[in-house]
């Protein structure tokens, strides 16, 4: 396994979630960090690269929000206020991670033990007010069977 290791401020997220595409092999992402460092951020960076057209906010209050994306959908889950793996059954989670469709993960902890086993995390971190590292973990295992599957690039 070896990761990709970024350090970018708000003006460079989108050339960050640029590079961060050309590195998945899953489509299922989860992100680690602490509140307010900027997951959302990069996630609605992640979203207009994939070209939705959407409003992209957070889903905090709804626990998941949809996107279009052209020939895809995304889904972008917040489980914060998750309290318990019956909740993300009631919702139908298995559903989601079995739709074939792009996941964004924030909180994902809260639901570990049904994740899916092909994912990828980001975690990151705050270097000051405007600057932030993330830390992308690339297993080569996935990678090669991913990219063969994913062509064109996204």
């Amino acid at each position: 396994m070896s990761t990709l290791e970024l350090t970018y401020t708000l003006d460079e997220i989108d050339t960050v979630a640029k590079t961060i595409l050309d590195h998945l092999y899953s489509k299922i992402v989860r992100f680690n960090g602490a509140m307010g460092v900027g997951k959302t951020a990069l996630i609605k960076a992640l979203l207009k690269v994939l070209k939705t057209e959407d409003r992209v906010t957070s889903p905090t209050f709804s626990i998941v929000n949809e996107y279009s994306i052209p020939n895809d959908k995304a889904y972008h889950f917040d489980f914060y206020r998750i309290n318990s793996i019956e909740e993300a059954y009631n919702f139908g989670i298995e559903d989601y991670f079995n739709s074939e469709c792009w996941i964004f993960m924030e909180w994902a902890e809260r639901v570990e033990a049904l994740l899916p086993e092909e994912y990828q995390t980001i975690d990151i971190a705050v270097v000051d007010d405007k600057t932030r590292t993330l830390k992308l973990n690339i297993n080569k295992q996935y990678l090669t069977n991913y990219n063969a599957m994913a062509e064109p690039k996204f």
